[in-house]
């Protein structure tokens, strides 16, 4: 998933019955990536899935835009921003979160990946002067990582092992997603996103591609169906469909109304790991996710409001 657009505007547009059936589409998607990525890597290497990935990915999305005639990003500096973009979205949280799940479950890669928009506040908040941390955001960034710690459990900190190292590159994954939401709004605003979305998985390709050579070898072909679909869905529906949809998502839902795709992508990636994969999370990330929740209805903003205006009312 990208990196969330965070305006944080305590306002959004009222959701139209074709916003939502976008955003609960986009949450099952995203949501179902989770086990796409696990049952692949029962084959396939972490490099090399990734560069599947996003080198299918990109192919799928420079079609769209060649179909779109949309014009094409020009000069060197431009190209850059979409090289560091590529990094920030693709590289960095794709090979983290996928090295992840080799030792901790589907759900709980998705309740961690929620935390994205809690470090995305933290990070506009550093970087632009109009995000500035107000007390009611802070109590929301507060409540959600209190969330997180508890998903993790203080003994996996203390005890150190493989898990909670998964545990930790996942949380990174979410922190560079964090990353290119800014980095994003400071290099690439004036393009269109579909645009922008296929010049960073070409930077991305640029660099996992021979990543994946060098690391891995030379890619060997899959023996079992279910890695070639899980490959095509991550790629081509989770990645280059995905984002399509999700800019859709931001133009007719306002990115406030966007972030409730945070909060449908656990449970479906929770039911999806039980029903296929047997797993079962313990009671701590439950509570874990339901503290990240809360926080991250607090600082969407319109709970706080609604609160306040039913204070001022049982006041007046």
């Amino acid at each position: 998933m990208p990196g969330y657009d965070w305006a944080m505007s305590n306002t959004a547009p009222a959701l139209t019955p074709r916003a939502w059936i976008d955003i609960l589409l986009l949450g099952l998607i995203w949501g179902g990536s989770f086990l796409a990525v696990k049952l692949a890597l029962g084959e396939l290497p972490v490099m090399t899935l990734v560069a599947h990935r996003v080198g299918w990915a990109c192919l799928a999305l420079w079609v769209w835009v060649w179909f779109r005639g949309l014009a094409l990003p020009r000069g060197s500096a431009i190209w850059l921003a979409l090289l560091g973009m590529g990094v920030l979205n693709n590289v960095i949280p794709f090979t983290l979160i996928a090295w992840g799940q080799q030792f901790i479950e589907t759900g709980l890669t998705s309740i961690f990946n929620a935390a994205t928009a809690v470090f995305g506040v933290l990070v506009a908040a550093l970087v632009f002067q109009d995000e500035r941390l107000t007390p009611s955001r802070a109590l929301g960034v507060a409540i959600a990582f209190s969330g997180v710690v508890v998903a993790i459990g203080i003994g996996a900190l203390a005890n150190f092992d493989l898990r909670s190292a998964g545990q930790i590159a996942t949380l990174g994954g979410a922190l560079s997603y964090a990353c290119a939401a800014a980095w994003g709004r400071a290099k690439l605003g004036q393009l269109a996103p579909e645009v922008a979305a296929a010049g960073m998985l070409t930077g991305a390709s640029l660099i996992l591609v021979p990543l994946a050579f060098l690391i891995d070898g030379a890619p060997s072909m899959p023996s079992r169906p279910v890695t070639y679909l899980s490959v095509a869905f991550v790629s081509i529906i989770a990645t280059a469909l995905a984002y399509l949809l999700y800019y859709r998502v931001l133009r007719v839902a306002g990115s406030g109304n966007a972030m409730l795709v945070t909060l449908i992508i656990p449970p479906i990636s929770i039911l999806a790991g039980a029903l296929v994969l047997g797993e079962r999370l313990a009671p701590q990330a439950w509570a874990g996710f339901a503290l990240i929740a809360l926080g991250l209805a607090v600082l969407d903003g319109r709970l706080m409001a609604k609160f306040q205006d039913a204070r001022r009312r049982d006041t007046s």
